[in-house]
């Protein structure tokens, strides 16, 4: 087992489906958002296009490989893909179904249950709500029993052989505790024992410590963590900050929330850890102006190779894994291009935060003793 386990979530919304068809347009994918991305002020990286992977389709196995082969050579012990379920419709679900039966691509994965709405806004609230989140016991029993399979999978991230699973937003349940004792009472008469998580955000997360809620441990989800909450009331309280653009770009004004991403991780870094199992993350960037009207976006600013590197390097050296199994990190994303947040090269930064992440996960592995 490796001494730490870098995890690198993963958007699947790279081949069309019959429903993106219809309430977007034929073919819809994920790229349709990022090549109509436009720089909304001066020296904004806009578009994020791919470099060596190109515009992939996630349905072909080549494509999947291709990205296996890259994660595998800069560190990545595995993705967390990301899981849609709507009271037993599934959506994206194609390009995992294709892995599990393709021994080939032997990258070790896990799932990550987006529980949000699906609406038009691509933000998970409650207008133009095209799929709703409905939550009962007897959906909860249905759910954790179609992910059986791929739970007993042997490529499936597990710590002691138990499957992990994580929970996107766990104040959208009327009774999380009731989900996840129904959970793994469900998963037990099939012979498993689970290791649930949940995602600690800025929004979305319970104010109660996750192992009393009864999961095992959780994840830090950057940049959209505590620590944003910290830099918008010390920084963008008074009001939002009006960015006023040059005439060329024929914006007059906009009300983007930027944010600087040294600053932003410097606040991160002083944080004090949880009381509970809570693993460390870090992500490249973050920018959803593709994804949102002009003026309507969240933007970190400043974000660099180098200071992507200080920060994963800061972060190592405060985390001690908390078993042998219990060593993971979660890189916020691999590939979401319309959120600005991609590992996978770029034509501005090519390989410059694989070979980052890929330096200090070597480096923190060189440097702990063998005996976790």
């Amino acid at each position: 087992m490796s001494k730490l386990r870098p995890i690198a979530l993963y958007l699947p919304q790279f081949h069309p489906i019959p429903e993106n068809d219809e309430w977007w347009e034929k073919g819809f994918t994920e790229w349709n958002n990022v090549v109509k991305a436009k720089p909304q002020f001066r020296n904004h990286y806009q578009p994020q296009l791919p470099a060596d992977l190109g515009f992939y389709d996630l349905r072909l196995k080549e494509a999947r490989l291709a990205q296996e082969k890259m994660a595998k050579s800069h560190g990545i012990h595995g993705f967390c893909y990301y899981h849609y379920w709507f009271n037993g419709k599934r959506l994206l679900e194609e390009p995992l179904n294709r892995k599990l039966k393709n021994k080939e691509e032997d990258l070790p994965f896990m799932l990550c249950w987006a529980n949000e709405n699906w609406t038009r806004a691509w933000d998970g609230g409650d207008t133009k709500i095209l799929l709703k989140q409905n939550y009962s016991y007897e959906d909860d029993i249905h759910h954790i029993c179609s992910l059986l399979p791929y739970f007993k999978d042997e490529r499936y991230i597990k710590v002691n052989g138990k499957p992990v699973f994580i929970i996107y937003k766990d104040s959208s349940f009327p009774d999380i505790t009731k989900t996840i004792n129904t959970f793994r009472e469900e998963s037990a008469k099939h012979g498993l024992e689970l290791y649930l998580c949940r995602f600690d955000r800025a929004i979305g997360t319970l104010p109660d410590s996750a192992t009393d809620l009864g999961f095992d441990a959780a994840f830090e989800f950057q940049p959209l963590s505590k620590a944003l909450i910290i830099y918008k009331n010390k920084y963008l309280k008074a009001n939002r900050i009006i960015n006023f653009t040059t005439r060329a770009l024929k914006i007059p004004f906009s009300f983007n929330v930027r944010i600087d991403y040294k600053t932003f991780i410097d606040l991160d870094l002083n944080l004090h850890n949880q009381e509970y199992k809570c693993f460390p993350g870090v992500s490249p960037g973050w920018d959803n102006s593709s994804r949102r009207p002009v003026g309507k976006a969240t933007i970190f600013e400043g974000s660099t190779p180098d200071k992507f590197k200080y920060w994963l390097s800061k972060k190592l050296q405060n985390f001690e894994p908390y078993s042998h199994e219990e060593n993971f990190i979660m890189i916020n994303a691999w590939n979401e291009w319309a959120e600005g947040n991609h590992l996978e090269p770029c034509k501005k930064w090519g390989l410059q935060f694989l070979e980052a992440l890929n330096d200090e996960i070597f480096n923190y592995n060189k440097q702990k003793p063998s005996s976790i």
